[in-house]
């Protein structure tokens, strides 16, 4: 009975012990590995680097471009209010242009469009 508790004690261990395939990789591959790790890392960093220093080089045109166009753009164009020449004696057009209605509105849509404008043109608005 000891000889097979022994056998099985030693079978249970061999599983351990074996060695897998490919592990008998001396020290040298192991550093070997090591080091291409390390170059691919130092490779990946430098790059992001200089893709860093393009676009802040990149960047200083492309920010006086960008604010040239915005002062380009006038903010008259923008507005939704009728800023336009006005004539000697004002016109049904020009005040429902101004007023942002159409010539044939009603008494009623014009009374609250003319509201609306006085309210936001107001001095005691706040």
């Amino acid at each position: 009975m000891e000889g097979a508790a022994a056998s099985s004690e030693g079978l249970r261990y061999a599983e351990y012990t074996r060695v897998p395939p490919g592990a008998g990789k001396g020290q040298a591959e192991l550093d070997r590995g090591l080091a291409r790790t390390m170059i691919a890392v130092g490779l990946g960093v430098a790059t992001v680097a200089f893709a860093g220093r393009y676009a802040f080089h990149l960047w200083k045109p492309l920010e006086q471009a960008i604010t040239e166009t915005a002062k380009r753009i006038s903010t008259s164009s923008i507005s939704s209010y009728y800023k336009g020449g006005f004539e000697q004696k004002m016109s049904r057009r020009e005040a429902s242009l101004i007023l942002g209605v159409s010539p044939s509105a009603g008494k009623a849509k014009i009374r609250t469009a003319h509201r609306r404008i006085m309210i936001l043109n107001h001095p005691d608005k706040g």
